[in-house]
């Protein structure tokens, strides 16, 4: 299906759904350092810098004919790491989000946000725009570490179908999940050559020290060295020395499942807050692949009835009797 990608970051969503067999035709974002970062990684289509609240936008994406729209509108203000403050406007492209998509009507879309977007007002008034236009809509939180991405990371994510029925892929996306989370060893093994590792804590109330052989926080948009004065917690896997450091920002970016050769330029400060914002590939893949096998369901129901009927042209029993007779 022909995708574009709203809000598109550094392009942890594209890569996903590209990967998933989707065929990315544009993307848009309206920060300058993730414009570029993305378009140095994907040169078979184009990104616009663009500002989405603008009038013209429905019909510049028009121009593409999606069959699907995907995107992640800012999250900062619902986010834990945030203010969590929804007045103070970032959060309004949600709803901005959802009004683009009910004007261009793609048979499709998925949205995706941090968890905490659930429970509010900007969220309900989007997803109220969207039931107005049409769109059949199944919501669910994702703990990306059940879904190939080393890292515990929850996020929301929204699908809509035009003419479509509420929780349609609810079961799909719950019942393809790993049964356990993956580990920082189960991805990387002993490439990291550490066992303990540090990430900055947002107060020291929180600990700073973790193991590899636990799925890794959240990835933000900051990666500090250790302070000279950090005190030290007692939920920490290891006592800070020599053989624990933070991790790099190349680490950071195979944590969010982005691969080994993907281009990181431009200054540090900017790459890193590409990489807290962007969505895990393999998490984004996952995602795709859900809705391919949603999408794929009434081709698996045609073939298994096709498969009975020459099963049962077949069978011994019912080889001498007419199978379509008038009765």
């Amino acid at each position: 299906m022909r995708v574009v990608d709203l809000f598109s970051g550094g392009g942890g969503l594209s890569l996903g759904f590209k990967n998933a067999g989707y065929d990315i035709i544009a993307a848009f974002d309206n920060w300058k350092p993730a414009v570029e970062l993305y378009r140095k990684n994907f040169c078979e289509h184009p990104i616009f810098e663009w500002d989405l609240k603008h009038s013209d936008t429905a019909d510049k994406i028009n121009q593409f004919k999606p069959d699907i729209i995907i995107g992640g509108p800012p999250c900062q203000d619902f986010s834990s790491a945030g203010k969590r403050d929804e007045t103070l406007g970032r959060a309004d492209l949600t709803i901005v989000y959802s009004q683009i998509i009910s004007k261009i009507t793609p048979r499709y879309f998925l949205m995706e946000n941090v968890d905490r977007a659930y429970k509010s007002r900007v969220y309900a008034i989007a997803k109220e725009i969207l039931k107005d236009s049409g769109y059949g809509l199944t919501d669910v939180i994702l703990d990306a570490s059940y879904c190939g991405v080393p890292q515990k990371r929850k996020r929301l994510f929204l699908f809509g179908e035009l003419n479509g029925v509420d929780g349609a892929l609810r079961i799909i996306f719950i019942k393809n999940q790993s049964q356990s989370s993956i580990t920082l060893r189960d991805y990387f093994g002993n490439k990291l050559g550490v066992d303990h590792y540090y990430r900055h804590p947002r107060s020291y109330k929180r600990r700073g020290v973790f193991s590899i052989d636990e799925p890794s926080p959240t990835i933000r948009g900051v990666n500090r060295p250790i302070p000279k004065g950090y005190p030290g917690h007692k939920g920490d896997t290891a006592v800070i020395s020599n053989n624990i450091r933070p991790l790099t920002t190349r680490e950071r970016s195979i944590i969010q499942t982005f691969p080994e050769d993907f281009i990181l330029e431009g200054s540090k400060t900017d790459i890193e807050q590409v990489l807290g914002n962007a969505v895990p590939v393999k998490l984004a893949q996952y995602v795709a692949e859900c809705i391919n096998e949603y999408l794929n369901i009434p081709n698996q129901v045609e073939n298994s009835l096709i498969h009975s009927f020459e099963k049962l042209q077949k069978a011994p029993v019912y080889q001498d009797l007419p199978l379509f007779e008038n009765s």
